[in-house]
């Protein structure tokens, strides 16, 4: 049975993902993923559902899910069941199929386009990185219309769907949602105006009309002569578009939700509105009104239509499937799950053990890397925040449901056997020996006895000043991220009576902790990595520390990197070989806000809200090249970080012609490469990141510090 998940969302989850795009606009300036000598292995990529569609000829459903995408079997709506998966690169904003192909818009991963001919084993044919973020897509055929977000609407000529290439634009003055093709017109939903494009010669597009609306216009369906646009806070709109160059809107509706999407057919247009799918009559467009209506157990985001049923993209809650054949009295008749918000991720060789705000614990097999699956998974109760594994269990933190422990010793059928509920909300856990160590919301640390996992029970407690977040024990001491007042260091060496040694209050919000050797490192959201001397636990001190650009959830040691999951910016990896100056060696703009990593090896196994887990590998700084179109490197860099303002390059004995851009595209220099290696002085160029251009190069980032 399915949790009740409602009550409990955080107000930003509201808006998402317009939320998340209109905050954190900046890291959508290029899509495609930008790295730095950190390269994308593999993924299980999958969440919460923003978009639908349906081939009525074979039944199947496609429903996103987060990074990827289920192919579900819907011959019985009462039963749906999952055929197979597609993982994509970003996260599946919308979908379109058309003749045994699935065009894709993830995101900042671009089009990607998927044969499914063969439901049970789908196939990537291409892929093309728009400019901005894909939000928004079309299909009539060569072209592919994207709304790219920032950067408007793209056409795409896809009539070889291996090398998709674009062959014209229009650049929005708004952000560019949603796109629907008619005739000679493109329509587009541009923030806060429907745009009318004329497509007529698809190298030249330009605007011939456009109606201002009253709020965020997120979705747009037209049926000549009226263009139905889902328009946020103010519900459906109705716009006259007989007259391109002058529409007019006619009548609306404004729905009690935030309206997103929106589907005609026949005398009805169904929303999704957020909490509800909406049925509008819309045979008289100057009077629509609401008919019916279906509060769904998730957020409705997309809705598809076809014959007696409305599909329905639910968010957490995946894809619904709601009769629709009495409009007045539309019911559910089947339901399939997808993941939710993962949120944190343990590795024990070979599983990730993956807990999911929603869906409690995912198991999955990643004894190779490229191609992860789910092997089994626990629904816990609570919102499960942090995990620990030892032995034969899996120790969750399940937020208000307390600490729960999972028999995982078969892997494909964990149960729990055991839990303890403390009267706090547990955020995070930390096993050692017979304990677990719980970082208590509001109640500091709890200490658990675990030796019978059956009947676990607390033996002592210690109540740090502010809200605990993060833990890790070491020897006699347990070190707490406490989020209002930063280090705190607890002498457990004795359970039944900690005592607090010292502490330091770190400037920022203290989420997690990580000990190795004579050093705590903290991550401490909006003041990124803090470097804490702890060789003396009673007068613990600052000695260094490195401020990443956005806010840092999860940290992990390895060796004598620091690795940071940076819920705006995604993947870092620092070099504290020397903690009084740390430095960036590494870093990859994750696809759907990293909350937490751990580290086996070289790979890197990152928890991403809105997409799953994802797994990188960190090379050190031997010049990965960042990923972007190109041809192969015939020069290759030695060093992507210039510490003395010297470009080590090896061009394999040829001349070559290159040029250093500058972050704006400006040019900063000729680089005439003679044969053999080269040595460049850049020491007139200031400290920044730049890029690399030019004969027999892709595209490569160089950072000069």
């Amino acid at each position: 049975m399915k949790k009740n998940k409602s009550g409990s969302r955080k107000k930003k989850d509201l808006f998402f993902p317009l939320f998340l795009l209109l905050f954190f606009s900046p890291l959508f300036a290029l899509s495609g993923f930008d790295s730095l000598n950190v390269r994308f292995i593999g993924n299980w990529p999958f969440g919460p559902s923003y978009a639908v569609s349906y081939d009525s000829s074979r039944a199947l459903g496609f429903c996103g899910a987060g990074g990827g995408v289920y192919i579900i079997d819907l011959s019985n709506p009462s039963n749906p069941v999952k055929i197979s998966e597609i993982k994509t690169r970003g996260i599946v904003e919308n979908l379109f199929y058309l003749n045994n192909r699935l065009y894709i818009a993830c995101g900042q991963g671009g089009l990607e386009i998927w044969d499914v001919a063969t439901p049970s084993s789908p196939r990537k044919l291409g892929h093309y990185f728009t400019p901005n973020y894909a939000e928004g897509i079309f299909v009539s055929m060569p072209y592919v219309y994207i709304a790219d977000y920032l950067s408007g609407l793209r056409i795409i000529d896809v009539s070889d769907p291996q090398n998709p290439y674009e062959v014209g634009y229009y650049d929005t003055p708004g952000y560019a949602y949603d796109v629907f093709v008619s005739g000679s017109y493109a329509y587009v939903a541009d923030y806060s105006a429907l745009r009318i494009i004329d497509i007529s010669n698809p190298q030249t597009p330009y605007l011939i009309g456009y109606y201002n609306t009253p709020a965020y216009a997120f979705g747009v369906f037209v049926v000549e002569p009226y263009a139905y646009v889902t328009v946020h806070y103010a519900g459906l709109r109705i716009i006259d578009i007989s007259d391109p160059q002058n529409p007019y809107e006619v009548g609306y509706y404004d729905t009690p939700g935030y309206a997103y999407d929106v589907f005609v057919s026949g005398y009805y247009a169904y929303v999704a509105d957020y909490s509800a799918l909406r049925i509008i009559k819309i045979t008289e467009p100057q009077a629509p009104y609401e008919v019916g209506y279906y509060n769904t157990p998730g957020d409705a985001y997309g809705v598809f239509v076809s014959g007696s049923y409305a599909y329905i993209a639910d968010h957490y809650a995946g894809l619904g499937i709601i009769n629709i054949s009495n409009p007045q009295v539309p019911f559910p008749v089947g339901y399939y799950d997808t993941p939710g918000r993962a949120w944190d991720v343990f590795v024990s060789y070979p599983y990730a053990y993956v807990v999911d705000y929603w869906d409690g614990l995912q198991i999955i097999d990643i004894s190779n890397p490229q191609n992860p699956f789910q092997t089994g998974y626990y629904d816990t109760p609570g919102y499960p925040l942090g995990i620990f594994v030892s032995g034969s269990y899996a120790y969750v933190a399940a937020n208000e449901a307390g600490l729960r422990i999972i028999d995982i010793s078969n892997p494909q059928n964990p149960f729990q056997v055991g839990y303890y509920d403390p009267p706090a909300l547990v955020r995070n856990v930390y096993v050692s020996n017979s304990y677990a160590y719980l970082a208590g919301y509001t109640a500091g640390l709890r200490i658990v006895n675990v030796s019978n996992p059956q009947r676990p029970y607390e033996v002592g407690y210690f109540d740090t000043p502010g809200r605990a977040e993060g833990i890790f024990v070491v020897g006699a001491y347990a070190y707490v991220a406490d989020m209002d007042s930063g280090l705190r260091i607890i002498d457990v060496s004795n359970p039944t009576n900690p005592r607090e040694v010292g502490h330091y209050d770190t400037p920022g919000s203290a989420l997690d902790v990580f000990v190795s050797g004579s050093y705590a490192y903290v991550a401490d959201m909006g003041s990124g990595l803090r470097i804490v001397d702890i060789s003396n636990p009673q007068s613990p001190y600052e000695i260094g520390y490195y401020d990443t650009p956005g806010r840092v959830f999860g940290i992990y040691v390895s060796n004598s990197c620091v690795y940071l999951a940076d819920e705006d910016g995604g993947l870092k990896v620092i070099d504290v070989s020397n903690p009084q100056n740390p430095r960036l060696v590494g870093y990859y703009e994750t696809p759907g806000r990293a909350l937490s990593l751990s580290v086996f090896g070289s790979y890197i196994y990152s928890a991403e809200e809105y997409a799953g887990m994802q797994i990188y590998q960190f090379y050190g700084a031997v010049g990965i090249e960042r990923e972007a179109p190109g041809r192969n490197l015939e020069v290759k860099v030695l060093s992507t970080l210039i510490g003395n303002k010297v470009l080590v390059v090896d061009n394999f004995g040829e001349r070559r012609n290159l040029f250093l851009f500058n972050a704006l595209g400006k040019k900063m220099k000729d680089l005439n490469l003679r044969e053999g290696k080269n040595l460049i002085s850049l020491k007139e160029i200031p400290v920044g990141i730049y890029f690399l251009k030019g004969e027999g190069i892709k595209e490569t980032k160089v950072i000069i510090f």
